[in-house]
């Protein structure tokens, strides 16, 4: 797990990640060091944002994702709970495909792939 030293609002991360869901070019969540050479253009198809006593969990789907970009999310909707950027501004991000408008990048901590679904 990551431990985050600040209270978590998940009804303001909850309505930024719906702007997250759906098929964008997620440039803005890649990392600089990414070796992805063609499109960034990937489909989120949901968010699931819990709390349960201190421990909030934050489950992405998606067919598939760039580098450090779930990491990049999390920060980014973190920023969001903290009321350093809204849920509109998370749209205005991804559609301006700049990394540097979006949140930090969170740490590797509790970061888990649960499943991988071939088709």
């Amino acid at each position: 797990s990551y431990q985050y030293k600040r209270e978590i609002d998940i009804e303001r991360m909850q309505r930024a990640a719906k702007e997250i869901i759906g098929e964008h070019d997620f440039a803005c969540f890649c990392a600089s060091g990414s070796t992805v050479k063609g499109p960034t253009v990937r489909t989120v198809y949901d968010i699931h944002i819990t709390k349960e006593n201190n421990l909030v969990t934050v489950d992405i789907s998606g067919n598939g994702f760039l580098y450090n970009m779930v990491r990049i999310i999390i920060g980014t909707l973190l920023y969001v709970s903290e009321g350093k950027l809204s849920a509109e501004d998370v749209r205005d991000i991804i559609e301006s495909k700049d990394r540097t408008k979006a949140g930090p990048t969170a740490p590797a901590e509790g970061l888990t792939m649960l499943q991988i679904i071939y088709e």
